[in-house]
C-alpha cells in the first residue's frame, strides 16, 4: 500500500469520525470519547505494517508524536463544554473546530501525495541524508502523528467533562457547630433542666 493511499485511508477515516462525533452540540459519553481512538488504532493496525527503528527513524517517530500532540491540543481547545437543563454534559464544536481538523489531516494527505508525485526525488535524498528508512518511516510517522492528535483530543474532552462536573456539583451542607445562645439563666446550659426538676418537685409536694 502506497504512502498516499495509507494517508488517505488513515487521515480520511479519522477526519470523518471526529467530525461526526464532535461537530455541533453533542452529549459527552464514554463511547463518543473513545470512538476516534478506537478507529485510529484499527485503521493504523490495518494500513501500517512496520515501524522502522534503524538510523534516525525513532527520532522522526518521536517528532511526529510530539507535533501530533500539540496539534491535537490546539484542535481540542476549540471544544467548549456545558451542562444542559436536563443534566447532561455536552460539548460544542463549531466551524473553527472542524476547519482545524480538516486543515491538519488534509495537510497529511497532501504531503503524502506530494511525496509520491511532486517531490519524490527530494524526499528520497532527504531520507538518505538523514539516515531514514525511506517511505516506510514516513508512512509510520504520519500514522503516529494522527494517533497522537486523536489521543490529545481525547485528553482535552476528558478534562472538559471533569471541569463541568466539578463546577456544577451540588454544594455539601455544612452542619451548624455554633454553641447554643445563652438563656435567661445567665448562660448556664442546664438552667432549663433545673427549672423542670424544681417544677416536678413542687407538683409532687402539693
Amino acid at each position: 500500500m502506497g504512502q498516499f493511499t495509507t494517508a488517505l485511508i488513515t487521515s480520511g477515516s479519522l477526519l470523518a469520525v471526529i467530525l461526526a462525533t464532535d461537530s455541533g452540540n453533542r452529549r459527552i459519553t464514554p463511547l463518543r470519547i473513545a470512538a476516534p481512538t478506537l478507529v485510529a488504532v484499527l485503521v493504523i493496525g490495518v494500513c501500517v505494517h512496520s515501524f522502522p527503528t534503524a538510523g534516525n527513524d525513532t527520532s522522526l517517530h518521536l517528532a511526529g508524536i510530539g507535533a501530533g500532540g500539540i496539534c491535537g491540543l490546539v484542535a481540542g481547545s476549540l471544544l467548549s463544554a456545558h451542562r444542559d437543563p436536563a443534566g447532561d454534559i455536552r460539548s460544542t464544536g463549531g466551524p473553527g473546530h472542524a476547519a482545524v481538523w480538516v486543515l491538519l489531516l488534509g495537510a497529511q494527505i497532501l504531503f503524502a501525495y506530494g511525496c509520491e508525485h511532486w517531490f519524490g526525488a527530494r524526499m528520497t535524498r532527504f531520507t538518505t541524508d538523514y539516515q531514514l528508512s525511506g517511505s516506510e518511516v514516513l508512512v509510520s510517522s504520519l500514522a503516529l502523528t494522527s494517533l497522537s492528535m486523536v489521543l490529545a483530543r481525547t485528553a482535552v474532552l476528558l478534562s472538559r467533562l471533569r471541569a463541568v462536573r466539578a463546577a456544577t456539583a451540588p454544594a455539601t451542607d455544612v452542619p451548624d457547630t455554633d454553641p447554643p445562645a445563652p438563656g435567661r439563666n445567665g448562660g448556664r446550659p442546664d438552667g432549663g433542666a433545673r427549672r423542670t426538676a424544681n417544677s416536678a418537685r413542687a407538683t409532687g409536694g402539693e
